[in-house]
C-alpha cells in the first residue's frame, strides 16, 4: 500500500496461485505437510499479492523506544512482604465476567491485530506459537544481536510483537531496532538496575550498586537518589515562559502559546446535509403498528433466537410469541399490579429493566410490553454485589427517574443478593423497588378483546437509555416515540435493510447500537436476530463468524474487539465462509484501534469470502444516537478514505496529513456518510458553537428527528447538549432548528465522509495542548503488550493538580510479571509516551491482574479507577511518578533580592505606618525593693529558710501508675535528704565546690533530693534521663555522652540504674570501664554536712541543662544563681503560686521548663505540687486527669504527648470517667509545655473531648521556652484568653505576615504563645541583617530577660557560637541591650485585648524552629506545615515527617493500615503537597508505624530520621523516586 492514503484495494489472486493453494490444502487434509510447513508455504505464495499494512503508530513506538537509549532510571525499593500479591483468583469473584476482557480494552487492540500473518515467512511461524501461549521470553533470548553486525534475522520476540501490534509494519530487509534490553546478554556497560527488597541484592549476584555514572556504591538509598539527581539533570522540555511575579501572590506559570503552533487556515465549513428520509413508504406507521402486523399475520416468522455459553440456540422468538407475551406483560403491568386498590403503575411513568446479556429474549418481550403499556423502559445493568462499580451512580438515576418497579426473570432474581429477609437487597445509594418476575408463569392473559391504547408517535417519551460521564456520574438520554421511529426508518435507508433478514448481533442489545439494529430497527423489518451472549464470545470467539455462516446472515453487528478475538482464534477453521454477508458494522468505528481491527481481519477473511466493501464502521453517541454510517457501494457509499494525521497538529486541534514526520502520527478511517435526514456540522469544542474551519477538529453536532430529546430531569446541560445553535464566524444561526452535541470530535473528510479522531470524555488538555486517552492508550500497547499488559487492559485519565490537567496511566499487569519487568515497562511506555504524544505522564500506576473495576461487558470503568486513584484506594502493585518532569508551571522560584539594609527597613516600616514589633512583660521590682527576693537569691537558702519555718509543710507528692502516692516529701524531709547527699558527695565522693555532678534517676523526689544535695555542697548538678533497660543500644549512649560532655565528676543513681551502669547488657553499648565515681544514694548514711556552701555571688554557676534539639544538636546551657531565682520568681508571679496552692504536673524533669517546675518552683514559691510521671502513663492513661480532679488543681502542666495520649487512648472514655468522679472544673489554667508552634488541631480537641468533664473551655494555653531562655511565654492564671490568628500561607514564605479571614484559602491558624512572663522583654529581629523588623514580618524572636541562661556549655567552648547567641545587638535603633537569640521565627501583634495593667496586649506567635526551615525554590516553608496536609491526604497516614536532601524534599509518611495499600500514599502525598505548597516531592518513604523519632517532649527529630533514611537504616515499605 504505497499510498497510505488511498482506499484498501486486495489484489485478485492469479490462478496458478489458486492451484498451489488448492495443492498444499490438500496436502495439509491429507496429513503430507506439518500445519507449520503448510503455513510457511502458504504465505511464502501469497506474501506478493497480499498488500501490506503499516502500522505507522508501532514503527513510531519501535523509533521512539530506539532513540533514546534505555535511560536509566532509579527503581523504587520495596519490603519483600509487600511485593506478595495474593495470586489472581483471590480478586476475580467466581462470576462469569470475571477475567473479562474490556470493551475498550480491546485497547490491547491489536495492535496485535495485524495479522498480516500471512505476509512474512518468518514470523508467521512464531505468531502461531506466542498465541498458542508459548512462553515468548524463550524465543526472545535467542535472537542477542551478533557482537559486531545487525541483529540476528529473526526480530526478538518482543520487537516481533511490537512490530505486529497495530497494523504492523514489517520491513522485509532489515529487523527493526531490538528493544528487548532486560532478555538479551547485557554488555557491562548495560547492566540492569537492581533493586535490593528488604536488604537482599536482586539481580546478579553483586551487591555493589552503580549509580547513573557507573561509580559502584554501596549505600542502596544513596546510590538511587543519585540516580534520581542524574535523572534530574535533564533539561525539562518546555523551557520556562515568562512569569508573573506579584509581591504577595505567587502566581503560577501562565502557559504561552506557541508563536509556531499550526493554526487552522482553512474556509468555513459548509452544513453537512444527508439524503432525504423516504419516509417509510411502504414500511409500517409505528414500531408497535409493525409489531402487531408481524405477530398476527406472520407469527410463526422468527424474530430473535438466543443462544447458550456451548453456541447452541436455546430458545427462538417468533413474532407471534413476541406479540402474545408482550401483551401479557402489558395488561398484567396495567391491571394486576396495585396498591391500597390504586394502580401502581400510570402512563409514562418509568421501569427499571433488569436482565443479563444472556437472555435477550425476555429483555425483548419487557421492552415492548412496557411499550404497549405506556410505561418508559430503563434498561440497566443487572447489579452483582452490593457495590459495583458505579452501581450507586445507576441508583441515582433510577431515583431521579422515579422508578419504583424493576422488571427481571426468574434466573436472574434468585441470583442477586438478598437481605436477611429474603428480598432482594437494597443496593447502595439505589431507590426502594419493587421486583416483578415476568416468566409465563406469572403473568396473566388478558381477556380476548383487551387491547392497549399505545399511542407511540410524538414526542412522548418512549424510552431512557443511561450514560455514564467521564466524571463516573450517570445520566439517562430520553428517545421520543418519534425519535425512535425516525432511528429505525433511518437505519433501514442506511442499511437497507429488507424484510426477513438475518442479522447477527454480538453487542449488548440494551442499549446503543446493539438495542437500535436488534431490537428496534429489526421488529420494524421483520427481521432474525441471532444475538451472541458475551459468555459465548470468552468461551469462543469465533462463535459470532460460526453463527453467519451455519445462518447466512446478511448482515453482522460487532465492535473492533469481536474482530480482533476471531483473528486470534481463527487457525485451523477452514470451513468458515462470509461470503453471504453484505454489511459487518463496526459499532466503535470511532475508536482509534478499529483501524488496525478492520484491515487485520480483511487480509485474513478476505480469503474466505468476505468482500472489501462490506466491513462498514460506523460512529454513534448516547445523546443523537447514530451519527454516521459507512455504507457498501450498491447504497449509494463513497470509497472508503483513511487519513494519515500529524499527532502534533491534533493536540492543537488541527488537521495536517503528515508527511515527513513519521514518529507521531495517527491514522483514521472514515465512518462513512450522514444518517438520512440528518445534518451535521462541526463547532468549536470551548466557548460559544462557532463553525469550524475545514482543516480544524471540532465536536460533531447533528440536527434530525432521530437523536434523543434530552438528558431525563436534568434541564440545564439538556439546554447545552440538545439545543445548540451553531453559529457562523459572524454570529449569524446556520439553522432555525437546534443541533445535537455528539460528543465526538472530528472533521469532515473528502466526498462528505465523517472522520472521527476522539471522543469528548477521553479529551485531556495538558497545558494548551489537547491529548485523546484512547491515543495514549495505543501508544503504551504498542510497547509490548501481550507480554507485560494483563489482556491489554490500560486506562487513562486525567486528574487535575495544581491548576492543569496531569496524565494517569494505570495498567493490569501480568501475574508473573517481575519487579524489574514492570519498572522497565514502565520507563519504556514513559518515553514512547513522550516521544510521539510530546507530553508527560504524571503518574504510571500498576495493578495485579483482575483488580481494575469492571464496566458492564467487561471493559475497565475508567471513572470508578479515577476514583479509586484520588481516593487513595486502587492499591497499586507498582508505582511511578514523574512530578518533576510533568509539573511546568510551578511559581517562578524567589530570587533573593539584595538586602534591604536595616534603617530602611525601619524607616520603610515608619512610612507604612508599622510599628517596630517588640514586647515586653510585666515590669519586676527593683531587688533593693524587696528584702524576700534579696533573701530568695539562692535556692538552698531558701529550703533552709523553709525547712526553718514551715518544717511540716508539704512540697511534693509523687503518684504511681494507680495513682496512689508513693513518696511525699515535706520542707524538712527534703532539707534533710539533700544534707545526707552532700555527706556523701564530699566525703565518698571526695568533690570540690564546682565540680559538676550528672543525676541519672527516674521522676520522683529522688533526684529532687540529689539536685539540693549538690548545691548544698557547691557541686554543679546536671540532670540526665536515665537509659530505657529494654533500649540500652540507643539510650544508654547518649546517658555517656551527656556525662561526658558536661565534664560530670560523679554520677549520683539509685541502685537499680546503678546496676544496669556496669550491666554486660550496657558493656555492649558503651565503655562502661569510662564512667566517673557512680554513687548510689538509696542507702547513705544519716549524716549532716559540718556547713552548708554559699556561693559568692549570684552570677555563680547553679546547674547545667542539657538537651537534644529536634535537629539532633546535644546542647548543655549553663543557669546562674540569679536567673535561677528570676526564672522561680517570674513564674510565681504569673502563675500566682503561693503556699496554699496545689499544682499537678505531668512532664518530664530532665531539661528546661519541665525541670524548673518539677525541681525549683515548689521550692521556691511553697507551693505543693503533685507530680505524676508521664511513663507511668502508659499503664493508666486517665492518671494525669484522675489526679488534676482528685487534688482540685487550679494550674496542671503537661506535654504535647501526654495530651495525644489522652485524647487518643481517653476518647471513648469520658463517660466512664465521669462516673469515677473525675471532674475538671477547678482547672484555671492548663499549660502545654512546649519548644515549638503550639499545635492547635490538638489542643483543641483535648478541650472539645474533655468539655464533657468540667474543663472549661479557655483554660488550654500552650507555653514557650527555648535554650537560651526555658520561660519565654506562660499563660498563668490573669490576663485576657490566647488569641488565634489566621495567616497566608504564601506570605509566610517570604518571611512576611498577612492576616487573612478564617477559612480562606491557604490561610494557617496560628495559636499566641502564652503571655510574656514578667521581666521579659521581646523582639523581632531579622535573621541576616540583625536590624528590627516591623509587625507584618516574621523574623526571629530575640529576648531579654533577667533568668537568661548564660551561655552554652560546650566541651571546646566554641565562643563564637556562645557570643552570637547569648549576647546579640541590634544592628540598628537600641544597640545597646543586650539579646539572646532563640533560634525561632516569629511575630508580634497588638491585640484589641487589654492586660492586668489596663495597656493593650501584644500576642506573640512563634512559627517555627530557624534550625528546621526548609529552604525550597528561594523560600522559606516550614516542615509542620507540609506534614500537616500530608496527614490529611489519606486515612492510612498516621504520622510524617520532612526533610531535604540535596534539594530534594523527601517525605515520610507512617502508615497504619495494611502493607499492600501502601503504594496509594504515593500519588496523594506527591498531589497534595503540590497543590497546598507548590513543591515537587522527590522520595516518598512509606515506614512503619514508629518510626519516625519522636523526643521526650513530642517532637519529631527530623535530622535523626534523615540520617537513618541516608544510612539506609528505616526498613521501609516501600521507596518511591519521583522522575
Amino acid at each position: 500500500m504505497a499510498d497510505r492514503g488511498c482506499p484498501l484495494e486486495a489484489a485478485p489472486l492469479p490462478a496458478e496461485v489458486l492451484e498451489s493453494l488448492a495443492e498444499l490444502e490438500l496436502e495439509l487434509s491429507e496429513g503430507d505437510i506439518t500445519q507449520k510447513g503448510y503455513e510457511k508455504k502458504r504465505a511464502k505464495l501469497l506474501a506478493r499479492y497480499i498488500p501490506l499494512i503499516q502500522d505507522v503508530h508501532s514503527e513510531a513506538v519501535q523509533a521512539a523506544l530506539a532513540k533514546y537509549k534505555e535511560r536509566k532510571m532509579p527503581m523504587p525499593s520495596k519490603r519483600r512482604s509487600a511485593l506478595v500479591h495474593s495470586s489472581v483468583e483471590t480478586y476475580t469473584p467466581p462470576d462469569t465476567s470475571s477475567a473479562s476482557e474490556d470493551e475498550g480494552s480491546l485497547r490491547r487492540p491489536g495492535r496485535l491485530t495485524s495479522a498480516l500473518l500471512q505476509s512474512h515467512s518468518g514470523i508467521e511461524p512464531w505468531l502461531d506459537r506466542v498465541i498458542q501461549g508459548s512462553s515468548t521470553s524463550s524465543s526472545a533470548s535467542s535472537t542477542s544481536s551478533h557482537p559486531g553486525g545487525r541483529p540476528a534475522a529473526a526480530p526478538s520476540a518482543s520487537t516481533a510483537l511490537a512490530g505486529l501490534t497495530a497494523h504492523a509494519h514489517i520491513d522485509l530487509h532489515s529487523a527493526p531496532p531490538d528493544v528487548t534490553t532486560g532478555l538479551v546478554e547485557h554488555s557491562p556497560s548495560e547492566r540492569p538496575q537492581m533493586a535490593s527488597v528488604g536488604g537482599i541484592p536482586r539481580g546478579h549476584g553483586r551487591n555493589v550498586l552503580e549509580t547513573a555514572d557507573g561509580v559502584p556504591v554501596n549505600s542502596r538509598v544513596s546510590s538511587k537518589i543519585q540516580q534520581l539527581l542524574n535523572t534530574l539533570k535533564r533539561p525539562k522540555r518546555p523551557p520556562l515562559k515568562e512569569f508573573f511575579v506579584d509581591d504577595f501572590e505567587e502566581l503560577l506559570e501562565v502557559q504561552q502559546p506557541d508563536p509556531n503552533q499550526p493554526k487552522p487556515e482553512g474556509d468555513q465549513m459548509a452544513v453537512l446535509k444527508g439524503e432525504p428520509l423516504s419516509a417509510g413508504t411502504s414500511g409500517p406507521l409505528s414500531l408497535l403498528g409493525a409489531l402487531q402486523l408481524w405477530g398476527t399475520t406472520q407469527p410463526k416468522a422468527p424474530c430473535l433466537t438466543a443462544l447458550d455459553t456451548s453456541g447452541k440456540a436455546t430458545c427462538t422468538l417468533t413474532y407471534g410469541k413476541l406479540w402474545s407475551r408482550s401483551l401479557k406483560l402489558a395488561y398484567t403491568l396495567l391491571n394486576k399490579l396495585t396498591s391500597k386498590n390504586e394502580p401502581l403503575l400510570n402512563p409514562g411513568d418509568r421501569v427499571a429493566l433488569v436482565f443479563p446479556n444472556s437472555d435477550p429474549v425476555m429483555f425483548m418481550v419487557a421492552f415492548y410490553g412496557c411499550l404497549l403499556a405506556e410505561l418508559v423502559p430503563v434498561p440497566i445493568e443487572v447489579p452483582l454485589t452490593r457495590k459495583d462499580a458505579g452501581s450507586q451512580q445507576v441508583g441515582f438515576l433510577l431515583g431521579s427517574c422515579g422508578v419504583t418497579l424493576a422488571l427481571t426473570t426468574d434466573a436472574c432474581q434468585k441470583g442477586l443478593p438478598k437481605a436477611p429477609t429474603g428480598e432482594v437487597a437494597t443496593f447502595k445509594g439505589w431507590p426502594p423497588l419493587a421486583w416483578l418476575v415476568i416468566d409465563g408463569k406469572h403473568l396473566t392473559k388478558p381477556p380476548k378483546d383487551w387491547y392497549p391504547l399505545a399511542q407511540d408517535t410524538g414526542s412522548r417519551t418512549a424510552y431512557i437509555e443511561y450514560k455514564t460521564s467521564k466524571e463516573g456520574s450517570t445520566v439517562g438520554v430520553t428517545v421520543s416515540h418519534s425519535s425512535m421511529l425516525a432511528q429505525c426508518q433511518a437505519l433501514t435507508q442506511a442499511c437497507g435493510y429488507t424484510e426477513a433478514e438475518t442479522l447477527t448481533n454480538v453487542l449488548d442489545f440494551k442499549r446503543d447500537a446493539g438495542l437500535w439494529h436488534g431490537v428496534l430497527t429489526s421488529v420494524m423489518n421483520r427481521m432474525h436476530v441471532i444475538s451472541i451472549p458475551y459468555a459465548l464470545m470468552k468461551v469462543n470467539p469465533l462463535s459470532w463468524i460460526q453463527k453467519v455462516c451455519s445462518y447466512k446472515a446478511r448482515a453482522a453487528l460487532v465492535k473492533s474487539r469481536d474482530m480482533h478475538w476471531s483473528l486470534l482464534a481463527q487457525r485451523g477453521q477452514r470451513d468458515v465462509c462470509l461470503s453471504s454477508l453484505r454489511m459487518l458494522i463496526v459499532a466503535d468505528g470511532a475508536n482509534p484501534w478499529s483501524i488496525s481491527s478492520c484491515d487485520a481481519f480483511l487480509n485474513v477473511f478476505q480469503s474466505r469470502g468476505l468482500r472489501p466493501e462490506v466491513i462498514c464502521p460506523c460512529a454513534s453517541s448516547p445523546e443523537a444516537l447514530t451519527v454516521a454510517i459507512r455504507r457498501p457501494p450498491d447504497l449509494g457509499g463513497s470509497p472508503p478514505r483513511k487519513a494519515v494525521l500529524s499527532m502534533n497538529g491534533l493536540s492543537y486541534g488541527v488537521i495536517r496529513v503528515d508527511a515527513e514526520e513519521k514518529l507521531s502520527v495517527l491514522t483514521v478511517q472514515d465512518v462513512g456518510q450522514v444518517m438520512p435526514g440528518a445534518s451535521v456540522c462541526v463547532v468549536k469544542v470551548d466557548g460559544a458553537p462557532y463553525l469550524c474551519k475545514t482543516d480544524e477538529i471540532g465536536e460533531i453536532c447533528v440536527n434530525s428527528v432521530a437523536t434523543g430529546t434530552a438528558y431525563y430531569g436534568l434541564l440545564g446541560i439538556t439546554k447545552n447538549i440538545f439545543e445548540t445553535v451553531p453559529v457562523t464566524a459572524d454570529g449569524v444561526p446556520v439553522s432555525d432548528r437546534p443541533f445535537t452535541r455528539t460528543g465526538l470530535l472530528g472533521f469532515v473528510g473528502p466526498d462528505n465522509l465523517v472522520f472521527v479522531v476522539g471522543k469528548l470524555d477521553g479529551l485531556m488538555v495538558v497545558g494548551v495542548r489537547r491529548h485523546n486517552a484512547d491515543d495514549v492508550v495505543a501508544t503504551a500497547l504498542a510497547v509490548e503488550p501481550m507480554k507485560f499488559v494483563y489482556r491489554g487492559r490500560i486506562a487513562v485519565f486525567s486528574v487535575t493538580v495544581l491548576h492543569d490537567d496531569r496524565i494517569v496511566l494505570v495498567a493490569e499487569q501480568r501475574p508473573e510479571a517481575s519487579e524489574e519487568d514492570s519498572f522497565q515497562w514502565m520507563s519504556r511506555v514513559l518515553q514512547a509516551i513522550d516521544s510521539i504524544h510530546q507530553v508527560g505522564v504524571y503518574c504510571l500506576a500498576l495493578v495485579p491482574a483482575n483488580t481494575l473495576p469492571k464496566a458492564p461487558l467487561g471493559g475497565i470503568h475508567i471513572s470508578e479507577t479515577k476514583q479509586r486513584f484520588l481516593e487513595g484506594t486502587l492499591h497499586p502493585c507498582n508505582v511511578l511518578m514523574c512530578p518533576h518532569t510533568c509539573v511546568t508551571n510551578l511559581p517562578k522560584p524567589r530570587q533573593k533580592q539584595p538586602e534591604v539594609g536595616p534603617a530602611s527597613m525601619i524607616v520603610g516600616n515608619l512610612v507604612a505606618g508599622k510599628r517596630i514589633a517588640q514586647a515586653s512583660g510585666r515590669e519586676l521590682a527593683h531587688l533593693e525593693d524587696s528584702d524576700q527576693a534579696r533573701k530568695f537569691l539562692f535556692l538552698a537558702d531558701v529550703l533552709q529558710w523553709r525547712a526553718h519555718t514551715t518544717p511540716d509543710h508539704p512540697l511534693f507528692l509523687l503518684l504511681n501508675a494507680k495513682g496512689t502516692v508513693t513518696s511525699t516529701a515535706t520542707c524538712i524531709q527534703l532539707h534533710k535528704r539533700a544534707e545526707r547527699v552532700a555527706a556523701a558527695l564530699m566525703e565518698k565522693g571526695r568533690l570540690d565546690a564546682g565540680d559538676h555532678v550528672a543525676l541519672v534517676y527516674p521522676p520522683g523526689v529522688d533526684l529532687i533530693a540529689a539536685f539540693y544535695g549538690c548545691l548544698y555542697c557547691g557541686c554543679v548538678p546536671v540532670t540526665v534521663r536515665p537509659p530505657h533497660p529494654q533500649n540500652l543500644g540507643t539510650t544508654l549512649p547518649t546517658v555517656k555522652m551527656i556525662v561526658e560532655v558536661s565534664k560530670s565528676a560523679c554520677v549520683l543513681s539509685t541502685q537499680a540504674i546503678t546496676r544496669l551502669l556496669k550491666s554486660k547488657e550496657a558493656a555492649a553499648a558503651v565503655d562502661v570501664r569510662t564512667w566517673p565515681t557512680i554513687l548510689d544514694t538509696d542507702d547513705i548514711p544519716k549524716k549532716k554536712v559540718a556547713s552548708i556552701f554559699r556561693p559568692p555571688s549570684p552570677d555563680v554557676l547553679a546547674y547545667l541543662d542539657f538537651s537534644v534539639s529536634t535537629t539532633g544538636i546535644l546542647a548543655g546551657v549553663k543557669m546562674s544563681h540569679a536567673a535561677t531565682s528570676a526564672l522561680c520568681r517570674s513564674i510565681k508571679l504569673q502563675c500566682e503560686l503561693y503556699p496554699s496552692r496545689q499544682i499537678a504536673i505531668c512532664l518530664d524533669p530532665y531539661c528546661g521548663l519541665g525541670f524548673a517546675l518539677w525541681c525549683l518552683c515548689s521550692v521556691y514559691s511553697g507551693h505543693q505540687s503533685v507530680l505524676v510521671p508521664p511513663l507511668e502513663l502508659e499503664s493508666n492513661v486517665s492518671l494525669w486527669l484522675s489526679a488534676v480532679s482528685q487534688y482540685k488543681a487550679r494550674v496542671t502542666f503537661c506535654s504535647y504527648s501526654v495530651m495525644e495520649m489522652c485524647t487518643k487512648g481517653l476518647g471513648a472514655q469520658t463517660g466512664a470517667l465521669r462516673m469515677k468522679g473525675v471532674n475538671l472544673s477547678c482547672v484555671r489554667t492548663c499549660m502545654v509545655v512546649a519548644e515549638e508552634r503550639p499545635r492547635i488541631s490538638l489542643t483543641q480537641s483535648f478541650s472539645k473531648l474533655f468539655k464533657d468533664l468540667g474543663l472549661p473551655a479557655r483554660a488550654v494555653s500552650t507555653t514557650f521556652g527555648c535554650r537560651v531562655n526555658v520561660a519565654i511565654c506562660l499563660q498563668g492564671t490573669t490576663g485576657p484568653d490566647p488569641t488565634t490568628v489566621y495567616v497566608d500561607m504564601r506570605a509566610l514564605r517570604h518571611d512576611r505576615v498577612r492576616l487573612v479571614e478564617r477559612g480562606s484559602p491557604h490561610s494557617l491558624p496560628l495559636m499566641e504563645s502564652g503571655k510574656i512572663l514578667p521581666g521579659v522583654k521581646v523582639i523581632i529581629a531579622h535573621t541576616e541583617t540583625k536590624g528590627p523588623l516591623g509587625d507584618s514580618h516574621l523574623g526571629e524572636i530575640w529576648v531579654s530577660s533577667p533568668h537568661n541562661a548564660t551561655g552554652y556549655y560546650t566541651v571546646y567552648g566554641e565562643e563564637t557560637l556562645h557570643a552570637d547567641h547569648f549576647s546579640a545587638r541590634l544592628s540598628f535603633g537600641d544597640t545597646q541591650t543586650v539579646w539572646a537569640r532563640t533560634g525561632y521565627l516569629g511575630f508580634l501583634r497588638r491585640t484589641e485585648l487589654t492586660d492586668a495593667s489596663g495597656e493593650r496586649h501584644d500576642a506573640l506567635y512563634v512559627v517555627g524552629s530557624l534550625d528546621e526551615t526548609l529552604e525550597l525554590r528561594g523560600m522559606r516553608y516550614h516542615p509542620i506545615d507540609i506534614e500537616t496536609s500530608v496527614i490529611r491526604a489519606h486515612r492510612s497516614i498516621a504520622e510524617c515527617a520532612v526533610f531535604t536532601w540535596t534539594n530534594l524534599l523527601v517525605v515520610v509518611v507512617e502508615l497504619d493500615g495494611l502493607e499492600q495499600d501502601a503504594l496509594d500514599l504515593v500519588a496523594l502525598v506527591t498531589n497534595v503537597v503540590l497543590e497546598e505548597h507548590y513543591l515537587v516531592v522527590g522520595v516518598v518513604v512509606i515506614v512503619d508505624p514508629g518510626v519516625i523519632p519522636i523526643n521526650s517532649r513530642g517532637e519529631k527529630q527530623r535530622m535523626h530520621l534523615r540520617d537513618g533514611f541516608l544510612a539506609d537504616q528505616l526498613d521501609p515499605i516501600y521507596v518511591a523516586y519521583n522522575m
